[in-house]
């Protein structure tokens, strides 16, 4: 069982900050079987594609309006 990283952007981005570089961050030192669970107030699909080309699986769920899970599992 690989570390997980745990990430809630919510609260940027109701402040209008882009999170991206905080998740891009949180993401780097991930290694095989590692993984990242962002919480946001959206579908982040664009993320997604960015996420796969860093060797990434994933799997989102919509907990309640507005509040996102999204596991993100990097693959070997």
């Amino acid at each position: 069982m690989g570390k997980i990283v745990e990430l809630d952007v919510r609260d940027d981005l109701q402040k209008k900050l882009e999170p991206f570089q905080k998740i891009m961050n949180a993401v780097q030192p991930l290694e095989v079987g590692d993984t990242f669970i962002l919480h946001a107030p959206f579908k982040p699909v664009p993320l997604f594609a960015v996420m796969k080309a860093k060797g990434f699986t994933y799997e989102a769920e919509q907990l309640v309006k507005k509040h996102w899970k999204v596991t993100f599992v990097k693959q070997g």
